[in-house]
């Protein structure tokens, strides 16, 4: 049973059988497919073909032939056709070898090209003919319509399931299904305990890390599942932590289409990447089909917290996550002038800076201000507006925190629990097995010893912790005398140090929403607080001037300043009373006793001798002054070789300064060190006696 497309030239080539079924459950299951696809090697030996001549690629046994770029037995076809080396390719039909136009084309092609012939079960077509590429085009493009009507149809049974909810996906842990297929919470006491912690303890830190850190201080597992189902305790990570706050299933929901995969550009090559849907794009949604670790309206909290705490300020315009810089608005300060976030500045001097447009467009800097004066301002409204709340919201906190301490404790003694039931299990097993059997009781009797190893740092852990807290408890009598008294004295508590940084900025985005800072003059910026509901307060703030020329009130302070201490009154009691007539330094909001002094010294106003060190008083010794006059050269440059030992020469015990001896050989010596700037310094340099 030939074929008149057959010729010589055909039959002194190889004929090449490519078998393929589409998964490894057809390979399992569809057993008389794959007897049909091997017996093609009759149809080739019909065909005229010897025995030898024949070949059989079926490496890609249970591959798709949605792509070709993960067939290695389809790319070895290609490049036998490209040598030359086959006359026929035959397949049961043309989807075994690929369900792609972008593969099939090609293909028909090189056939072309090479003289190569394709057959299936209806006959044998030469691609290199109009009519054989042709009917082998159709055949293709019917192949790959029948994979997306496949696909198509698949997709709409899945979804139409996964709307009723009763699709089977797999589960989270925390959740099993029982004998009738319903699922239900794990029924091991510990995991659901742990799996409630993570969630209480994370409404408590308000970010994963921290979850994780407390996990670690208490050496608490997490429970995760295998892909078979298996149950291990793991380390906590980010990542466990954040997939069990993300699940919704945690919540008692069932959903389907939380992310979407983006496939490579290519067929079969690079990389598919998979995206999170956000919530309103989710393809099905059915809530209070599993038993809920927490409500629905909590889960929506948690996520509207992580979004939050990624801390892209122009991306997502989220805040961040509150950390321990001294930037009371970080992450909530925005620009007046341009709407973008302002970015946090400590080197040099600290400062809310707005640089979007600088580095993005390279234009100038649209502001930048000083963080002490307006963090100030923005405190002080804070602290007036939370004050009858505060008290209230001391308690909840110190509820919440013992809530938290005791869900720990409680999961620590299951942990504890859980150890000793497997160290007891491994001694029941090491005592059952027989003696005799050497090799297996000596693993037994180490699965025994890692057991009660694992057993011993638990319990010695859990004692130390409890001696920590026996030796210093918390003194609540205290506590709360100084809750009651919290409203009074709220301004000395948010000024505690004990209070961190993190925590103001946590209570300051309970009420306040965003800042937005615009500078209205060189000394003075307009601050408008957005609190929690809309509502606005508008604010000028007087950021102070950085130099002594700059302040407003100059020739008013120099004047009390010289009129006070002519009275004999000290700079520090200078500096108190000026503070209390309101002026100011520079750059801070009181008057320094550093800048009495300068004035002072402005103005000639000096010291009784015993207040201020002679600089010239000392016969027959010459100061570092006097000594840069007389050689013509700054007296810093005295100073640097005093520092690096080019001059060896000691401080005075009685007035504190550089003396050097007034004499000829001293000042020769200095002028030919002025004059070689290089030469090193030796034993004639000028000493002090």
């Amino acid at each position: 049973m030939g074929s008149e497309l057959i010729t010589e030239r055909h039959l002194n080539r190889r004929a090449i059988i490519y078998i393929r079924q589409s998964s490894l459950h057809q390979v399992l299951t569809n057993q008389e497919s794959l007897r049909l696809q091997y017996a093609l090697r009759q149809r080739a030996l019909d065909l005229g073909w010897h025995e030898a001549n024949i070949d059989v690629i079926d490496t890609d046994l249970g591959l798709s032939g949605a792509a070709a770029g993960h067939r290695q037995g389809f790319k070895d076809l290609i490049a036998r056709v490209t040598l030359g080396e086959v006359g026929l390719i035959l397949s049961v039909e043309v989807t075994r070898l690929t369900r792609n136009c972008s593969d099939w084309y090609p293909l028909l092609d090189l056939c072309g090209y090479r003289e190569c012939l394709i057959a299936d079960r209806d006959g044998v077509y030469d691609p290199g003919t109009q009519n054989g590429r042709l009917l082998l085009g159709l055949k293709g493009t019917i192949s790959e319509m029948e994979l997306h009507t496949l696909r198509g149809r698949l997709t709409t049974g899945i979804l139409n399931k996964a709307q009723r909810g009763e699709l089977a996906l797999p589960l989270p842990t925390g959740f099993v299904r029982d004998l009738t297929g319903a699922v239900i919470m794990d029924p091991d006491r510990e995991v659901q305990t742990r799996i409630g912690l993570v969630f209480t303890t994370f409404l408590e830190k308000r970010a994963v890390r921290r979850v994780v850190r407390a996990f670690n201080a208490q050496n608490l597992t997490l429970p995760r599942r295998r892909p078979l189902g298996e149950l291990r305790w793991r380390p906590p990570t980010v990542a466990a932590i954040t997939s069990i706050l993300r699940n919704p299933a945690y919540a008692g929901s069932f959903v389907y289409g939380r992310t979407r995969t983006q496939r490579a550009a290519v067929p079969g090559g690079g990389h598919s990447r998979q995206w999170r849907r956000p919530p309103e794009e989710w393809r099905a949604v059915v809530k209070d089909k599993y038993p809920a670790y927490i409500p629905w309206a909590l889960y929506e909290k948690i996520g509207a917290m992580l979004r939050d705490n990624h801390a892209e300020y122009q991306k997502r315009q989220t805040r961040g996550v509150p950390r321990g810089g001294v930037a009371l608005l970080q992450g909530i300060a925005w620009c007046g002038v341009c709407g973008h976030k302002l970015v946090v500045q400590y080197s040099n001097a600290r400062r809310y800076k707005c640089n979007h447009l600088s580095k993005s467009h390279s234009l100038p800097l649209c502001q930048s201000v000083p963080i002490d004066p307006i963090d100030a301002a923005v405190s002080e409204a804070f602290l007036a507006a939370v004050a009858p709340a505060e008290l209230e919201a001391w308690e909840r906190a110190r509820a919440s925190e013992r809530r938290t301490k005791e869900a720990l404790e409680k999961a620590a003694a299951q942990q504890l629990e859980r150890l000793r039931y497997q160290a007891a299990l491994a001694e029941r097993q090491y005592n059952l097995v027989d003696p005799d059997n050497r090799l297996v009781a000596g693993e037994l009797e180490r699965r025994w010893e890692i057991a009660l190893r694992a057993l011993h740092d638990a319990e010695r852990e859990l004692a130390e912790r409890a001696m920590a807290v026996k030796a210093h408890p918390p003194n609540m009598v205290e506590l709360r005398t100084a809750l009651t008294d919290a409203a009074r004295r709220l301004p000395t508590l948010w000024c505690d140090p004990r209070l961190t940084m993190a925590r103001r900025k946590a209570l300051v985005r309970c009420l306040v929403d965003k800042v937005i800072v615009k500078r209205k003059s060189r000394y003075e910026v307009a601050v408008r607080i957005v609190w929690r509901g809309g509502e606005t307060s508008d604010i000028d703030v007087d950021t102070g001037a950085s130099m002594m020329h700059s302040l407003s009130v100059l020739k008013q302070l120099q004047a009390r300043v010289v009129e006070l201490a002519k009275q004999g009154l000290p700079d520090k009691q200078i500096a108190f009373l000026l503070t209390a007539e309101g002026l100011r330094s520079p750059s801070c909001s009181h008057v320094l006793p550093a800048t009495v002094e300068r004035i002072r010294y402005q103005h000639g106003i000096r010291r009784r001798p015993d207040h201020h060190c002679p600089r010239h008083a000392v016969p027959g010794y010459l100061t570092v002054l006097q000594i840069a006059r007389r050689l013509n050269v700054p007296s810093d440059w005295i100073y640097s070789r005093i520092y690096n030992g080019q001059i060896n020469v000691t401080r005075d015990t009685n007035t504190k300064t550089y003396l050097f001896p007034d004499t000829s050989q001293a000042m020769a010596t200095l002028e030919r060190l002025r004059d070689s700037q290089t030469k090193p310094a030796d034993s004639t340099q000028p000493t002090h006696p």
